[in-house]
């Protein structure tokens, strides 16, 4: 070997001679033994402990045993099927080790002893099946191991190294391994070595054993080497934090003991019993208990007192006295009784709605001339998005009540309502008391939301249980079953919202005063948008009032194409919508301030949701008027001639059972009186009529659509269709009598953003009519019938519309 040539990695020298080699290239043998190994390849140099599984390599093992020169060859290969590798699996290069200790017996566990002796490279596969057979040759180490170069970089690791010793006592081992074998003026194996400390993966490290120039590798493994001391570092400083906070708890730990023990021997120690007691003692003390309540509540603080702090009953009876002294007993809140103050913050908050507003001032009125605000039940019905739970916030402002809501949508147990009983496991007080409990008074505003989804199971009905709660005469003595105290809920504003009533058992909305929140027209939601929903969406969007601006001809658009429902929940999404798109446009860089009108809205929210109504005219062809959970609607209704070779009347429109039967009385009645309309007598027995009522998908049903029907089929026997837009509701009998319906104001809305102004109303809803605001009826023709007959001439008598008019 030449002075200036890298030693023939594996050269282990003793520890008293470290001149001469231990292996030699010649004893070396052609052919080697491979075992696959996973996670990470072999390095030459490397003594550790090696774990296989015997059954599938004891064959392995016995050839080299046979051999004589106690050589194998270790590739990494990744993946678990270890057994069954292919060829293609094996890199080129691994490591021929020398067997220690062996294992030959079961009991051995597949463990044995590898110490790295020099790399191997794959010439010809003589077996490719366990046991594998291979021939191979050892390529030495390329690069002058006295160069400058090679010596700079061999600093370079050892400086790292050292680097890494602080930081974990590992490190520390592992070099006192390599100092007792080798020579640290062999650069090869220190490369191999400084690459076995690290924690890199197995390809990155099968990659330092595949570099064969000592320049490239000791460069490669520099990189891992400041990796791994910087990984070390950041674990030490982890450690460190976690160390500190210990340390602080133990502190604190030890310092709470100490303190425990001074306290005793003072004479001043309270156990876990003693501080609960005082706790609820106190509690009492702030409390206007009732004298039932204060009875029941000290019974169970003396079986606290006698009672083991280990013992299940403990935390029972604890847990009791803690909701029981929780309730804010005989504590109120001091009403607000400013009706100005009131009516500035309803209006502050809300656009419209006068008929509600209205109301509330009244109620109010009242609790300011009495001098006090008892409880009242109060049922807000509308589509969603109008503001029913918005209005019960301003309510609570504008008396100055805390306010509490929660949702009865869903809710399926009784227990929810009025507690569990202490036997269960987990029993807990119900949403009541739960409530009175976090607003810390006695006479808060309590909102029921979603009234009309309560559910009912085997575990009870709420609904049945709310009927108590609901209840003025009853509500001053609510029993809650977890408590089984009498609770004074008699001065609870209670607010419900729903948006139908149809689900409302009776008996429950026969104790609560309905209010109605009918939806906005488009006048009010501009309003609206402008007001609040516009200002709301800038704040949280984050953008200034001066960076986005919309005129109201978009706000119009938007309002017209895109959210025709009663409410203003879909507005609020759109606007939202718009704010998105024109951050995006902020962003781009283009533009500072933005500026949307009515050309830009449909580049914004693209093509409109819904075209501008336009009633259908024709022979046979009727408006009508409907309510529906989301507002009014118009309702067209279609009849027509199919055939004349029989009588007939088939209905489409997927109508409900009233409707269906509505639309009967409608043709009974039009058979029967056909020559008083001025129609063809025989005209339907010898006619299949067709009676349809368009948008099929809609479940339709009521029977306000009695008379718009019985027009339909007069128009079509007169062969005399309607001439201008006109719009009606209202119930038929079988004798003519047109009789009153609801949802009025709905209908009026309806009306008016289809552009008909021209109505057919009952009589029996003029009052309806002329309470609505000026804002709705202004502009709107409406004639009252009071039987068909009128129907008929406000419809087809030219004359007699004209007379009306005018």
């Amino acid at each position: 070997m030449n002075a200036n040539e890298e030693p023939v990695d594996g050269e282990v020298l003793s520890a008293d001679d470290r001149g001469a080699p231990a292996v030699a290239d010649d004893v070396l043998p052609d052919t080697l033994h491979l075992i696959p190994i996973p996670n990470r390849p072999f390095f030459p140099g490397q003594v550790q402990p090696v774990n296989i599984d015997l059954k599938d390599w004891s064959g392995t093992l016995q050839s080299v045993a046979e051999a004589g020169h106690g050589l194998l060859g270790l590739s990494y290969v990744e993946g678990d099927n270890l057994d069954g590798a292919d060829p293609r699996q094996f890199p080129a290069i691994g490591c021929a080790v020398r067997l220690h200790r062996p294992p030959m017996a079961p009991e051995d566990n597949g463990h044995f002893l590898a110490q790295g002796v020099k790399r191997f490279r794959i010439v010809r596969w003589l077996n490719d099946k366990p046991p594998y057979l291979v021939q191979v040759e050892y390529p030495r180490s390329q690069g002058d191991r006295d160069s400058d170069e090679i010596k700079a970089y061999a600093m370079a690791l050892i400086k790292e190294i050292k680097e890494l010793l602080p930081l974990s006592p590992l490190y520390s081992e592992e070099l006192k391994q390599y100092m007792a074998n080798f020579s640290p003026n062999q650069p090869g194996l220190m490369a191999d070595f400084s690459a076995a400390l690290t924690t890199a993966t197995g390809e990155q490290l099968q990659e330092i054993l595949d570099t064969l120039p000592l320049r490239s590798r000791m460069e490669k493994v520099l990189v891992l080497l400041r990796k791994e001391r910087e990984v070390a570092e950041l674990q030490g400083q982890i450690t460190r934090q976690v160390n500190e906070k210990v340390s602080d708890n133990q502190r604190e730990f030890f310092l709470r003991e100490q303190l425990k023990i001074i306290q005793k021997e003072l004479g001043i120690s309270k156990d876990d019993r003693t501080s609960d007691v005082e706790m609820f003692e106190q509690r009492i003390a702030e409390l206007k208990l009732p004298e039932a309540a204060d009875k029941r509540i000290r019974e169970e603080l003396r079986k606290l007192s006698v009672l083991e702090t280990g013992s299940p009953e403990y935390g029972v009876t604890r847990n009791y006295l803690d909701w029981a002294t929780s309730v804010p007993w005989g504590v109120y809140s001091k009403d607000k009784l400013d009706l100005k103050n009131a009516r500035e913050v309803l209006n502050e908050h809300h656009e419209g709605l006068h008929d509600v507003k209205d109301r509330i001032l009244e109620f109010l009125a009242v609790g300011a001339f009495k001098g006090e605000i008892s409880g009242s039940i109060l049922l807000l019905v509308g589509p969603p998005g109008v503001g029913k739970t918005s209005i019960g916030r301003s309510v609570a402002d504008a008396l100055g009540r805390k306010f509490y809501r929660f949702s009865l949508g869903g809710m399926r147990d009784e227990a929810e309502i009025k507690g569990h009983r202490r036997t269960y496991i987990g029993a807990m007080p119900g949403k009541l008391v739960q409530a009175l409990k976090e607003v810390q008074v006695s006479n808060p505003v309590i909102m029921l939301d979603e009234i009309d989804k309560i559910g009912a199971s085997y575990q009870g009905d709420p609904a049945s249980a709310l009927l108590e709660v609901l209840d003025p005469e009853q509500n001053s003595e609510f029993l809650d079953h977890y408590l089984d105290l009498r609770l004074d809920l008699s001065k609870v504003l209670f607010i419900c919202t729903a948006n139908q009533l149809d689900t409302i058992p009776g008996p429950l909305l026969d104790r609560m005063e309905t209010l109605r929140l009918s939806g906005y027209v488009a006048e009010e939601k501009l309003h609206i948008a402008k007001k609040h929903l516009w200002p709301k969406q800038l704040g949280r969007h984050g953008l200034a009032e001066s960076q986005l601006k919309i005129n109201d001809a978009g706000l119009k658009y938007v309002i017209d194409s895109y959210c025709r429902e009663a409410g203003v929940r879909m507005l609020e999404k759109q606007l939202a919508r718009i704010m998105r798109k024109s951050i995006l446009r902020l962003l781009d860089g283009k533009e500072e301030k933005l500026r949307v009108g009515r050309k830009d809205i449909e580049d914004l929210l693209g093509q409109p949701l819904f075209q501008r109504e336009r009633p259908l005219r024709g022979l046979g062809v009727v408006t009508g008027l409907a309510w529906t959970a989301m507002g009014g609607a118009t309702l067209p209704v279609e009849a027509s001639q199919i055939h004349t070779l029989n009588r007939g009347f088939k209905l489409t429109g997927r109508l409900g059972e009233v409707m269906k039967e509505s639309a009967e009385i409608a043709y009974s009645y039009v058979v029967a009186h056909l020559k008083d309309y001025g129609c063809d007598p025989d005209f339907f027995d010898v006619t299949m009529v067709h009676l349809h009522v368009p948008e099929g998908a809609t479940p339709k049903d009521g029977p306000s659509a009695g008379i718009t029907m019985a027009t339909a089929l007069v128009s079509l026997a007169r062969k005399d269709r309607i001439k201008r837009p006109l719009a009606m509701t209202g119930e038929l009998t079988l004798t003519g009598q047109v009789l009153p319906v609801g949802g009025i104001r709905e209908k009026v809305i309806a009306a008016r953003r289809a552009g008909i102004l021209e109505l057919i109303l009952p009589f029996g809803n003029r009052r309806d009519f002329e309470e609505l605001p000026d804002y709705l009826s202004e502009g709107i023709n409406v004639h009252f019938a009071r039987n068909y007959r009128e129907v008929f001439e406000f419809v087809f008598d030219e004359h007699k519309v004209d007379k009306a008019l005018h």
